[in-house]
């Protein structure tokens, strides 16, 4: 599989800076095993929904991930900005850095107001990132990151607009419960407290698993062979009771359906070659790509991904490589808003 092979033309109108509202006004494009789509909106997930079926939620929590700082050498200094990819241990994250070239083992970087927060360069990954060994550490860390950081929103919004405080509620789902993601599972920001009530009212049960998003989501793909590309690890959780009731809802019959690429990623991964999902705490960097032969979920709600992704290729395997180029092309001409604070799509695998 080449790369061009997941390329297709998007307007650069059609890429949204600010959300929906309410949240499930959203629209939601159906693709289902037939030939047209259905042009819905998030309001109407529930009738798409059986009883007995099981819809699976991300509820990792979004930190203040951005730090603007500075480098400080004896004679020289550098504006930079940091964006916490991973955490490595107690005062340890692994980060992206900007500039890059100007940033070397042994560099101390201040960042906040009155230089709130230190701390040293101590490593260099693979790709490029840098780990940052912070002077403080545990929730004494965290809550003088969530002080003088941003939200990490997306780069092509950052690009267009500054964030400002609707972001820090836009940006967080309305379950999100464990601090930890670097960026949205975007595809629940489009879930209301209503809409979740309306969807247990018909017999369907909601339950959480947790996968905190890295910053490795927006990092392109740099190889032409798709088959090359090495995806970033990053840590999730299915605990012993949602494992019991994904299995139980496969044995009756049920459907799954995964809400975000992040929800269907750390399900497929805690399922064993029977299918048969068991608890899960680890590290996963599983790399979906047509091809790919799922065990568990047989729907999945998701936003609408940029060309050449591996999200992109995630839901070319689930529904097709074709159908998801027809799906795109509907959504564009009928004008659907694309990527994190855009609309959505409901996709059922073929057969089910």
């Amino acid at each position: 599989m080449l790369l061009s092979d997941f390329d297709f033309d998007l307007p650069a109108s059609s890429i949204a800076l600010r959300p929906a509202s309410p949240r499930d006004a959203a629209k939601m494009l159906l693709v289902g095993a037939g030939e047209g789509f259905g042009d819905l909106r998030v309001s109407d997930l529930p009738e798409q929904l059986r009883a007995g079926d099981l819809l699976v939620l991300n509820n990792t929590r979004v930190i203040a991930a951005r730090l603007t700082g500075v480098r400080a050498r004896e004679t020289t200094s550098v504006a930079v900005e940091a964006t916490l990819h991973r955490r490595l241990g107690p005062s340890v994250w692994s980060a992206f850095m900007r500039p890059g070239k100007r940033l070397a083992v042994g560099d101390v970087v201040v960042f906040g107001a009155g230089g709130l927060l230190r701390a040293e360069i101590t490593g260099r990954g693979e790709g490029g990132e840098r780990k940052l060994t912070f002077d403080c550490s545990g929730t004494d860390l965290d809550e003088v990151i969530a002080t003088c950081g941003e939200m990490p929103l997306p780069p092509y919004i950052a690009a267009k607009r500054r964030q400002d405080g609707r972001d820090r509620i836009d940006y967080q789902t309305v379950y999100s419960q464990t601090d930890g993601s670097v960026a949205a599972p975007t595809a629940g920001l489009h879930f209301t407290r209503d809409l979740m009530t309306a969807i247990t009212a018909r017999g369907v049960e909601i339950c959480f698993v947790t996968l905190h998003v890295g910053a490795g989501t927006f990092l392109p793909v740099k190889t032409d062979d798709v088959e090359a590309h090495k995806m970033h690890a990053e840590y999730g959780e299915v605990s012993t009771q949602v494992a019991e009731a994904i299995n139980a809802t496969r044995v009756k019959g049920g459907r799954i359906i995964c809400v975000g690429t992040t929800s269907l990623r750390l399900v497929e991964s805690a399922a064993n070659e029977a299918g048969i999902v068991v608890p899960f705490a680890a590290e996963t960097a599983i790399f979906i790509r047509p091809g790919y032969r799922f065990r568990v979920a047989d729907g999945l709600m998701t936003n609408f991904h940029l060309p050449k992704s591996t999200l992109f290729m995630l839901v070319s395997a689930f529904a097709g490589t074709a159908r998801m180029r027809a799906a795109y092309a509907h959504a564009v001409s009928h004008n659907y808003r694309f990527y994190s604070y855009g609309d959505s799509s409901l996709l059922w695998r073929a057969g089910v």
